[in-house]
């Protein structure tokens, strides 16, 4: 068989192969998945080792421990080895490359050679080879060679391997390398001036008598002290001009030294704003039926503070850096960003540990934009969004809306209730607002509840100091006939329900009362108790 052919039969093997992509998803979760609980794990271990190994290192210099610490050290450079090559493994797909090759060959009819798809390969995994955390990871390797003693210099990588395993420690890694032609440039302005300091100095300062500076290392030195302005004072000039040398590079340091940091400060800023993501992502993987919420407003505001109050978690996202300040104030998860990013909303786990988002911005455009995200990333999540205009409840709907609550409308009705029934209106307004400390609530009925195939009037909600608002049963169940009902989206709404009204499995019932009896009469239901049956007479 032709070693061409060979090749194409081996790549499409493992193209079809469900072991090699159970394999490579194992070792991806493991390694690079920054949501995994493994990779967590696998980061810990490496930190220990990592640490041990240098420790040990160290220890060694002046202390010979035998055989068993290079036992150890062999077993700490093998996983390492195996990390780089995993590593190298997962950074891309030989095979489809070689695949591709012989795709394109054949649809051209042209012949395929098998070196310039291997050559192809080869430059993939030099590719992943001269990023710097590979470098890293092959000069961590190097201290344990060793008849080189001078390679114990590198021990400073292993430390460096640090920066990959330490999720708050790699932004500040990354700003090296985002910021590397800035870099550059400083690092081929400082070189120009030592470089002119050090030949000046050397030549105004090495024939002087009673001068310090005998050879090119010497004046080299006192160019590096004075221009980042340590002045150790071991080398003075003795010259006039090498007083002005001096005086000029003490200037130039200062440039250096403020560019510099400027560099810095402005890249570690940059990089602020990622550790507080990374910070909320971690504790949002952690959290279960968490709600999203977009937009940290008036409403916004009301919201967080219900769910602050009840237990349930919740995370923040807007656009605006000082909404976000003030709910991260509050001591609430809050986020930065754009909540029409569906990466955003991934991150934030949406149909995984988020199963509510609440599109709550001031803005019917972005919210109609951040239901249409929502929907297309999750077709289970229960969106509530918020209409500011009537023609907008229709856009919301049709974006995929679970609720479309128009908060201008009802505080409307709300005040024109108020002209005409005051006693009403404030009543209301105390269960809304919890002034009096009363609540309303929904308490599911679950199928095989003793709440099921119940009637209303055979549970005494008055003897738990409670009263039923209505009943909300999906359009799916078969309509209460005999009773008036309000047709809402996927489900309608029976107010102030008859006492035949008979339970099913899916109803909600909408509670009001005191939150410490709506508290008795849901752990009392989910017991499956019937205290709340009436007694026969």
């Amino acid at each position: 068989m032709p070693f061409a052919e060979l090749l194409v039969r081996l790549a499409y093997r493992l193209q079809a192969s469900e072991r090699h992509a159970r394999l490579k998803g194992f070792f991806h979760t493991l390694l690079i998945d920054p949501r995994s609980r493994r990779r967590r794990l696998f980061d810990g271990c490496m930190i220990v080792l990592v640490l041990s190994s240098v420790m040990l290192l160290i220890y060694e210099v002046r202390h010979p421990l035998g055989a068993w610490a290079d036992a150890f050290e062999l077993f700490v450079v093998s996983v390492f080895i195996a990390e780089y090559l995993l590593r190298m493994w997962l950074f891309n797909d030989s095979h489809k490359i070689l695949i591709e090759h012989w795709e394109r060959a054949e649809l051209l009819g042209q012949p395929f050679h098998p070196a310039a798809a291997l050559w192809a390969m080869l430059k993939r995994k030099l590719a992943y080879m001269s990023t710097p955390m590979a470098i890293v990871d092959l000069l961590a390797i190097l201290p344990s060679y060793r008849p080189l003693r001078f390679l114990r210099l590198f021990l400073l990588f292993r430390l460096l391997k640090l920066f990959r395993y330490t999720r708050n420690l790699s932004p500040f890694g990354q700003v090296l390398i985002e910021k590397r032609f800035e870099l550059y440039t400083l690092s081929i302005f400082v070189g120009s001036v030592l470089l002119i300091a050090t030949v000046a100095i050397y030549l105004f300062e090495a024939e002087a008598p009673d001068s310090r500076v005998q050879t090119l290392m010497d004046a080299l030195y006192w160019a590096v002290i004075t221009l980042t302005t340590v002045g150790y004072g071991d080398i003075v000039p003795v010259t006039t001009e090498g007083r002005v040398v001096a005086m000029v590079l003490v200037f130039a340091g200062i440039g250096v030294i403020s560019f510099a940091t400027s560099i810095v400060v402005m890249a570690f800023h940059e990089k602020m704003r990622e550790l507080h993501d990374h910070r909320v992502y971690a504790e949002v993987d952690r959290q279960s039926n968490l709600t999203i919420v977009c937009g940290f407003g008036r409403i916004g505001q009301v919201v967080a503070q219900r769910l602050a109050a009840a237990g349930d978690p919740f995370v923040i996202v807007d656009k605006d850096a000082g909404s976000v300040e003030q709910a991260r104030r509050l001591g609430y998860l809050a986020l930065a960003g754009d909540a029409t990013d569906g990466d955003l909303l991934t991150n934030l786990g949406l149909g995984r540990h988020a199963t509510r988002i609440l599109c709550l911005t001031h803005d019917d455009v972005s919210n109609v934009y951040i239901t249409l995200t929502a929907r297309q990333a999750s077709a289970d999540t229960l969106i509530i969004s918020r209409a500011n205009k009537a023609e907008t409840v229709h856009k919301l709907t049709q974006a995929g809306a679970t609720h479309v609550v128009r908060p201008y409308e009802v505080v409307a009705h709300m005040a024109a209730e108020f002209i005409g029934q005051p006693v009403a209106f404030d009543a209301l307004y105390d269960v809304v607002t919890r002034a009096a400390g009363i609540h309303l609530d929904p308490l599911s009925v679950r199928s095989g509840d003793w709440l099921e195939k119940q009637r209303i009037g055979e549970i005494d909600f008055s003897a738990h100091q409670l009263q039923l608002m209505g009943v909300i049963r999906p359009n799916a169940s078969p309509p209460a006939d005999g009773h008036a009902r309000y047709n809402l989206s996927h489900r309608h709404f029976y107010f102030n329900p008859g006492p035949d009204l008979m339970l099913r499995g899916g109803d909600i019932l909408i509670l009001i009362g005191y939150q410490a009896n709506l508290s008795q009469f849901r752990e009392l239901t989910s017991r499956g108790r019937r205290g709340g049956k009436k007694e026969s007479t």
